[in-house]
């Protein structure tokens, strides 16, 4: 296996910063570096954050749907976020304990589907409904 040159460190904090809002911006750079779609801000302190990430605690679908499609790998917060009710449950079925893992910046899995309003109201009131 080939060494891979790591990206440079200020277009994947740029990447990541700009996922909590600016499609746009995510937009150009994506086109300019097509391997910032997994990449990974350390904000110190254990608390890691990818791009899609950022889109999904700030309940912005249209920053999270153009990075799935763009390849980003799904996680169980973005999921709640987008109201992926099958996926959620399939995942805390597997991993009942994933419900009390903190997502990024320490936010709850159940603040997740708040932030995704009405699409995600079947996954709240599941998420309800466990505790």
């Amino acid at each position: 296996m080939d060494k891979k040159t790591a990206l440079d460190a200020g277009l994947v904090e740029e990447f990541v910063g700009n996922a909590h809002g600016n499609l746009a911006r995510v937009k150009e750079l994506l086109a300019q570096e097509p391997a910032l779609v997994n990449a990974t801000w350390d904000w110190g302190g254990g608390d890691f954050e990818t791009a899609l990430g950022a889109a999904g605690h700030m309940g912005n679908k249209d920053i999270a749907n153009y990075l799935l499609e763009h390849g980003a790998r799904i996680d169980i917060f973005v999921a709640a976020m987008l109201g992926k009710l099958e996926i959620v449950k399939a995942a805390l079925s597997a991993y009942p304990d994933a419900i009390d893992i903190p997502g990024p910046h320490g936010i709850p899995l159940i603040t997740h589907a708040e932030a995704g309003g009405e699409d995600a109201k079947a996954v709240l009131e599941f998420l309800t409904s466990l505790e």
